[in-house]
């Protein structure tokens, strides 16, 4: 039975989440599978793959094809890469604890990547929040700075009233 790797998409209208699932080639993309091995979710930043990676392996190893956008996800996931290293191991390139420090480094160096990125992020969001902040002081200041100047001139307007009207009050005085 020829079996193949593939995206079983849930979720609601633009709002998409997927499961990983084997599945028979013949089988509708949302139809019938044989085992689901994971979830994928483009609607977070970055994408978030939840993935049995074990049972991956097996699937990868025992021939089951995956779909490209799969084989993308299996490859950023690292099981591609320790397929490689196994079959290394199979045809005697190394041994299997070389071939387990390898994938080890690989995974290590691809987690500080990936948190670099966030960080980065990160800090990309806070440096904007600052700036709309320091805009919107900006603004409030002018905004305040305009009424001072209404408040001045209203004040200063019934002070001239004021005055005005005991100058007209002495003259009817006398």
């Amino acid at each position: 039975m020829a079996t193949k790797i593939r995206l079983q998409r849930h979720g609601r209208k633009n709002c998409a989440f997927y499961a990983i699932v084997i599945a028979d080639v013949r089988a509708p993309r949302d139809g019938r599978f044989i085992e689901k091995i994971g979830t994928y979710n483009p609607n977070t930043n970055p994408a978030t793959v939840d993935l049995n990676f074990e049972r991956a392996l097996h699937w990868v190893l025992c021939g089951a094809q995956p779909t490209d956008t799969v084989k993308n996800l299996l490859s950023s996931e690292g099981v591609y890469m320790k397929k490689h290293l196994l079959t290394g191991v199979k045809k005697g390139a190394f041994d299997e604890a070389t071939a387990e420090a390898k994938f080890e480094a690989w995974k290590n160096e691809k987690e500080s990547k990936k948190a670099a990125i966030v960080s980065k992020q990160a800090d990309a969001k806070k440096t904007a929040v600052a700036e709309r902040l320091a805009a919107e002081k900006k603004i409030n200041e002018a905004i305040a700075a305009k009424v001072a100047e209404k408040k001045a001139a209203a004040a200063a307007a019934k002070a001239e009233a004021e005055a005005a009207a005991p100058a007209e009050e002495q003259p009817a005085e006398a």
